[in-house]
C-alpha cells in the first residue's frame, strides 16, 4: 500500500483545475490527451527529457508500469495508469467539500503573514500559565504569540542563539549575589545586550494532595520517612529555585526521596500527585488548583521576559509592551490563582542591574598611600 503526502503552493491566484494537484497525475492526463510524450511536455510547458525522466522516476518508484511505449505508435496508460487516474478523480470528486475546507482554513492562516498590522512574536519560556493566558488575549488584537515551553536556561540559551526574540525565566525577587539563580543565570544574561522586561508575580510552593493528608508545611517535611518527591528537570527556572530554597535550609538533596524522579512540566507534576504516584512537588499555585490539589505556598518569585537589546525597537516586542501595559492584562493576572500585577511592572523595561543585582557589586580599589 502507497503512502499519500500533501503539499500546497503559495500564489496570487487560485488555479481552476483539480483542487490537490498532483504532477504524476498531471503527466498522467496530458500523455492520454495529447498521445505523445513531446506533446504533453509542450502542454504541460515543460521539457520532453523532463517529463520522460520523470515518469520513468514514477515507474521505479510505483513498481509498475505506467505507459505503453511501443515506439512510432500513439503513447497510451497501461491499465495501472489508468486505473491511478480513475482513483484520483474519485478522490478529488469524494472529498471535495473537505479539501475546499482545508484549502480555506490554509488561506486564512497565511493571511496574517501578508497582513501588515499583525506581528508573530516567538517566545520560548518557562512553563507558565499566565503566558498560555497572553497568549489568548494577545490574539485578539493581532498580536500572535508562538510560544514554546522549556527549562529557563534552555530558553535563555535559544535567545542568545536566535532561535526566538524573547525568553521567559524566573527567580526569586532579590536573589543574593552567590545565589543558585546568580550561578545559573549569571554567564547567559547580560547588561547592554540584554533587556529585562516585567512580567508578573507568580507564588510557588509545594503541591500536595487535596486536604494536605501527609500535613506538609516546610520543605523540611520533604525529608519524612516514606514521603515521595516529584521534582523538575535540571536546568528548568523551578529547579533552580528549589536547589536554591533547600541550600538555604541546609537540607541535602539526597535526603527528599524523589528527587531524582523528574516530569517536564508544573503539569505534570500536579497530574503525578493527583494520581498518587508522589505527595508533592514544588510549583505554581494555578497548576495545583487546576488538578483540584492542595497547595501550601513557599516563596512569591517574579517571572522576567528578556529580549535582545536590538530587538526591543521591532513591532512585535512594542506590541508585547503595549499588551502587558494595558489595564487588562493586570485583571487577567489578579484572575489567576497565584498571581499578581504588584510590583512586578509588567511591560515595564527593568534595570537588570537593579532586577538583577548579582551585577552591582564591584571590586574595592586599593587605597593609595603617599
Amino acid at each position: 500500500m502507497h503512502k499519500v503526502e500533501l503539499s500546497y503552493l503559495l500564489s496570487p491566484t487560485r488555479s481552476k483545475h483539480t483542487l490537490i494537484r498532483n504532477p504524476l497525475m498531471d503527466m498522467l492526463h496530458a500523455v492520454r490527451e495529447q498521445g505523445s510524450i513531446s506533446k504533453a511536455s509542450r502542454a504541460l510547458d515543460l521539457s520532453y527529457r523532463h517529463v520522460w525522466g520523470a515518469l520513468k522516476d514514477w515507474e521505479q518508484a510505483l513498481g509498475r508500469t505506467l505507459i505503453v511505449w511501443d515506439k512510432g505508435q500513439r503513447a497510451r496508460l497501461t491499465e495501472f495508469g489508468e486505473k491511478l487516474l480513475w482513483a484520483e478523480r474519485q478522490a478529488q470528486a469524494r472529498l471535495a467539500p473537505q479539501i475546499e475546507s482545508l484549502r480555506g482554513d490554509i488561506e486564512r492562516a497565511f493571511s496574517t503573514a501578508f497582513d501588515d498590522d499583525t506581528h508573530v512574536l516567538t517566545i520560548y519560556a518557562s512553563h507558565d500559565a499566565a503566558l498560555s493566558a497572553l497568549r489568548d488575549q494577545a490574539a485578539g488584537r493581532g498580536l500572535h504569540l508562538d510560544i514554546r515551553f522549556m527549562g529557563s536556561v534552555d530558553a535563555i540559551a535559544a535567545l542568545n542563539a536566535g532561535r526566538c526574540m524573547m525568553a521567559g525565566f524566573h527567580t526569586l525577587d532579590a536573589p543574593a549575589v552567590r545565589s543558585v539563580s546568580a550561578q545559573t543565570y549569571r554567564s547567559l544574561l547580560k547588561p547592554g545586550i540584554h533587556k529585562l522586561i516585567g512580567f508578573a508575580h507568580r507564588m510557588q510552593g509545594l503541591m500536595v494532595a487535596k486536604g494536605n493528608p501527609k500535613r506538609i508545611k516546610t520543605l523540611q517535611d520533604l525529608t519524612a520517612p516514606g514521603l515521595r518527591y516529584v521534582n523538575r528537570a535540571q536546568g528548568t527556572g523551578t529547579r533552580v529555585l528549589l536547589d536554591e530554597l533547600l541550600e538555604t535550609a541546609g537540607i541535602a538533596p539526597a535526603t527528599i526521596s524523589g528527587y531524582d524522579t523528574l516530569e517536564p512540566s508544573h503539569t505534570a507534576v500536579a497530574q503525578t500527585i493527583a494520581s498518587g504516584a508522589a505527595d508533592a512537588g514544588l510549583g505554581i499555585e494555578a497548576a495545583a488548583r487546576e488538578r483540584g490539589l492542595g497547595f501550601v505556598p513557599l516563596v512569591r518569585e517574579r517571572y522576567h521576559l528578556v529580549c535582545l537589546k536590538s530587538e526591543l525597537p521591532t513591532p512585535p516586542v512594542q506590541g508585547l509592551l503595549q499588551e502587558l501595559l494595558s489595564p487588562g492584562w493586570s485583571e487577567t493576572l489578579e484572575n489567576l490563582p497565584g498571581y499578581s500585577a504588584d510590583d512586578a511592572q509588567p511591560g515595564k523595561v527593568l534595570s537588570m542591574r537593579a532586577t538583577l543585582p548579582w551585577w552591582n557589586y564591584r571590586k574595592t580599589k586599593p587605597v593609595r598611600t603617599t
